[in-house]
């Protein structure tokens, strides 16, 4: 009920409904009964003085068996000669008067010149089973409206429906299909101008990753002659860290052409069956051969579909992440292959460094972000490997799983066998 205006509004009428008819039933019932009472009062006394007197006095017990059998009436006679009562005293309550006032029920007793008091009970029965039946039809009545009024606002809020949806496929980067506009009311208008706003935005990011592509692709060229220049100065420490920064300079704009393909569903994966304990243990041994890591791969996991290029390229990242933020620590850093409780098939790397805060934690795959701890030149980075990690994941339907360790940091790439 919290979460749904429908069931509000719902609820809303129906209790306003209710309260409404409630109020006026009330009001006329009393307004009517006043009166008719009034009305009525002075032809019920005659007719019951005109009973008593078919009773006779003193009374016949035979002339009230008659009376109680024809009409829906109870009689009693009590006095000093006869006391009898048509209706034993358990069933004495059908004929109660609903009131139960004392002047109702002086006005249904009368004395008799022999010292007999006769006293007669309506029946209401009728006035019991009546109400029952109305209300069952009142509650089949309310049932229908209130089904009615749900469709009605049903369809009256699908708008807001498809602007949440809309709004879920904008925040995804689905800009592909905009919001329906069903109307030309209040909601119409929101939707138009929220189609308007995801428009602007989607020209805006287009923008921007066509200006970082354009300027990544001309940096390429500049830094390929750059490269080879350098290689032709003298051997030497300044040689060494110009081939080095030039290398961060390489592998950064790399990252970004793969990321914005990645990211705008340029990129097709080229997959196919992997052997992801294989695949770990060949890059370990050609990239890494010197590295001090700890190797916990399960063997006999089944292989997986995936693109292998980028499969490395992710755990390349992750291992080079926890090389970096590994140093002085106590262990060294695990790259582990298993399965998950869920099912799913774990890739990933756990290092034993300082680790990171929660606020850092939820930011950590954000592009260019970066702890405060990271930023200097000897155990930074541009931000941009968690990055590409968590694209590399959702383009192979995964998920890059990002948690602390205490101490230190587990990373892991989480894939359906």
């Amino acid at each position: 009920m919290r979460h749904s205006l429908r069931l509000r509004l719902v609820a809303l009428f129906l209790l306003l409904a209710l309260a409404m008819s409630a109020s006026f039933l009330f009001g006329m019932q009393r307004a009517i009964s006043m009166g008719w009472r009034d009305a009525v009062r002075p032809l019920a006394a005659d007719y019951v003085d005109r009973l008593v007197a078919e009773i006779g006095s003193p009374p016949s017990v035979a002339r009230a068996q008659a009376l109680a059998a024809r009409l829906p009436v109870s009689v009693s006679i009590s006095g000093p000669a006869i006391n009898w009562k048509s209706e034993p005293d358990a069933g004495r309550e059908r004929y109660r008067d609903r009131d139960r006032d004392t002047r109702e029920h002086e006005f249904l007793r009368r004395a008799t010149a022999d010292g007999h008091v006769v006293e007669l009970g309506l029946s209401v029965a009728a006035w019991q089973d009546k109400p029952r039946r109305v209300g069952w039809v009142t509650l089949s009545v309310l049932l229908v409206l209130t089904m009615l009024a749900w469709i009605y606002v049903h369809r009256l809020l699908r708008p807001l429906r498809d602007i949440g949806a809309g709004a879920l496929r904008f925040g995804a980067g689905d800009f592909a299909e905009p919001i329906p506009v069903r109307r030309h009311d209040e909601l119409g208008q929101l939707a138009e101008g929220v189609n308007t706003m995801a428009q602007d935005i989607h020209g805006m990011l287009e923008a921007k990753r066509g200006l970082l592509l354009a300027i990544s692709h001309e940096l390429r060229s500049p830094l390929t002659r750059a490269r080879v220049n350098a290689e032709l100065v003298a051997e030497g420490e300044h040689r060494d860290a110009l081939l080095r920064d030039l290398s961060e300079m390489r592998d950064l704009i790399s990252d970004l052409l793969e990321s914005e393909r990645l990211v705008t569903g340029h990129a097709a994966l080229q997959t196919e069956s992997v052997d992801l304990s294989v695949l770990a243990r060949e890059l370990v041994a050609t990239q890494f051969a010197a590295a001090p890591l700890v190797l916990q791969l399960d063997a006999t996991l089944p292989p997986v579909q995936a693109d292998p290029m980028r499969v490395k390229l992710l755990l390349r990242n992750l291992i080079d992440n926890a090389l970096r933020h590994s140093a002085g620590a106590a262990a060294s850093p695990v790259v582990g292959l298993g399965i998950e409780a869920d099912g799913r098939i774990a890739l990933g790397v756990r290092d034993f460094g300082p680790g990171v805060s929660d606020e850092q934690l939820q930011r950590l795959a954000e592009p260019f972000y970066r702890p405060d701890s990271a930023r200097t030149r000897a155990s930074g980075g541009v931000g941009l490997g968690l990055y590409l990690c968590k694209l590399i994941a959702q383009a192979h339907g995964g998920e890059l799983r990002i948690r602390r360790a205490a101490p230190g940091l587990d990373v892991a790439l989480l894939l359906k066998p």
